[in-house]
C-alpha cells in the first residue's frame, strides 16, 4: 500500500506526516518549506497522495511543487469533500486549520457534541454538533497576544511570559498580567463549555493547550496532532469518495 502525506503549513513551520492507512509512519517539522525539502521527503517515502492545509498565501505553490514531484496533491479548502457538513454562513472565510482541527476531533470522538479549542497565537472555540455539522465558533486573542497587547498598548506594563507563578489573583504586576491572560483563556473555555449541551466533549490542541489544561477543573481530550489527524481523515474520505 502506498503512503499518504499530510502537510500542515503554519506561519512559522510546517508539519509533514507520512501515513500507511491510519498508521503514522513518520512525522517531521519543517521550519523552512522549500521545493528541495519536499523533494527529499518524496524521494525518501514516495507518497502517492497528499493533502495540504496552509494558513499562508503559498499553499497553491506548495501543491504545485508536490505535483511536479509526482504526488497527487490537493489543497484543503471549504469546498473539499469532507466528513463534516459546514454550517458556517461564510464558509469561504473559514480558516482551513479550523476545519481540519474540527474534522480531527470528529475522527477521535465521532457522533458527539464537541467543543474544539485550538490554543495558538489566537484561540478558536469551534462547535461541532453530534450530527456532524460544523456549527460555528469564536476567535479570541491567545495568551501570548494578550500579554504583548498589554505591553504594547500601555505606558508602564512590562513584558511578561505566560509561564511562571499563576495565582488566582496576582500578588504583583507580573503575576496579575500572567494570571489575567492564562486564567482568562481557561475561564473563556469553561464559559463556552457551560453554555453547550451537558454531554459536550471538549477537545483541545495548539501550543498553549498543555499549559492551559492544568488550570481546568473538568476533563478534556488534548491532542497535539489534531489538525494532522483531520487532514488524514479528509484525505481518506476523498479516496473513498473517488472510488465511488
Amino acid at each position: 500500500m502506498s503512503l499518504n502525506l499530510t502537510l500542515d503549513q503554519g506561519n512559522s513551520a510546517a508539519k509533514a506526516a507520512l501515513w500507511q492507512g491510519n498508521e503514522l509512519v513518520d512525522q517531521q517539522i519543517l521550519t523552512e518549506l522549500t521545493f528541495d525539502k519536499l523533494r527529499g521527503l518524496v524521494e525518501e517515502f514516495h507518497p502517492a497522495k497528499a493533502l495540504c492545509c496552509s494558513v499562508t498565501d503559498n499553499g497553491p505553490e506548495v501543491v504545485g511543487w508536490l505535483c511536479r514531484l509526482g504526488v497527487d496533491s490537493r489543497l484543503l479548502s471549504h469546498d473539499t469533500p469532507m466528513p463534516l457538513k459546514i454550517g458556517y454562513r461564510t464558509p469561504e472565510t473559514l480558516g482551513v486549520d479550523r476545519i481540519a482541527a474540527a474534522v480531527g476531533a470528529w475522527s477521535i470522538l465521532p457522533d458527539c457534541n464537541l467543543l474544539v479549542v485550538d490554543m495558538g497565537t489566537a484561540v478558536t472555540y469551534d462547535v461541532v454538533s453530534a450530527d456532524g455539522t460544523f456549527a460555528g465558533g469564536n476567535i479570541a486573542p491567545g495568551v501570548g497576544m494578550r500579554l504583548r497587547a498589554l505591553r504594547s498598548f500601555t505606558a508602564r506594563l512590562p513584558e511578561v511570559s505566560g509561564y511562571g507563578p499563576t495565582p488566582l489573583f496576582g500578588y504583583d504586576t507580573v503575576t496579575a498580567m500572567r494570571s489575567g491572560a492564562v486564567r482568562g483563556v481557561a475561564a473563556e473555555l469553561a464559559y463556552y463549555r457551560s453554555i453547550l449541551p451537558p454531554d459536550t466533549r471538549v477537545v483541545i490542541t495548539g501550543g498553549w493547550s498543555e499549559h492551559i489544561s492544568q488550570f481546568l477543573d473538568f476533563p478534556v481530550t488534548r491532542d497535539s496532532c489534531l489538525v494532522t489527524k483531520g487532514l488524514l481523515s479528509i484525505l481518506l474520505y476523498n479516496e473513498h469518495h473517488d472510488k465511488n
